[in-house]
C-alpha cells in the first residue's frame, strides 16, 4: 500500500507545474554599436558608461583609432534600445553623424567599463 502525503498540496507541487516555478530568465540581447562622428573631448565615454550602469546594461566602451566610439552592450532590448537612442545624440559638445548596430552573440559580461 502506497502511503499518502499529509498535505495534499505538497503533493500536487511536487507533481504539476507551477506558473510561479517556470519563470525563464529574460531575454537578453548583445549589440555592438559603433559610433561615426565628433566625440574626442566631451565625455562621451565616460557619460555612456554611466548611462549604461543606470540601464542596468553589461559591456563596455572605447575610442577606436579612426575616432569613433566602440561600444559592446548586452542585456534587456528596451534598455539596449534607450542607450542607442542616447547613443544617437551623446553628451553636450558631442556632433554624432551616425551610428551602426551590429548584433553579436551574447557572452554573460556582468560589469560595464571603459576601456582604453
Amino acid at each position: 500500500m502506497a502511503r499518502r502525503a499529509r498535505n495534499r498540496a505538497e503533493s500536487n507541487d511536487r507533481r504539476f507545474v507551477n506558473r510561479r516555478q517556470a519563470r525563464s530568465q529574460p531575454f537578453v540581447e548583445r549589440w555592438q554599436l559603433i559610433i561615426h562622428g565628433r566625440m574626442q573631448g566631451v565625455g562621451f565615454r565616460g557619460t555612456c558608461s554611466r548611462r549604461a550602469l543606470d540601464l542596468g546594461l553589461r559591456g563596455w566602451v572605447r575610442n577606436c583609432r579612426d575616432g569613433s566610439v566602440e561600444v559592446q552592450v548586452e542585456g534587456l532590448p528596451h534598455s539596449i534600445a534607450e542607450l542607442r537612442a542616447w547613443c544617437e545624440q551623446g553628451p553636450p559638445g558631442a556632433r554624432v553623424k551616425q551610428v551602426l548596430p551590429v548584433q553579436l552573440p551574447v557572452t554573460g559580461d556582468d560589469w560595464f567599463e571603459v576601456r582604453f
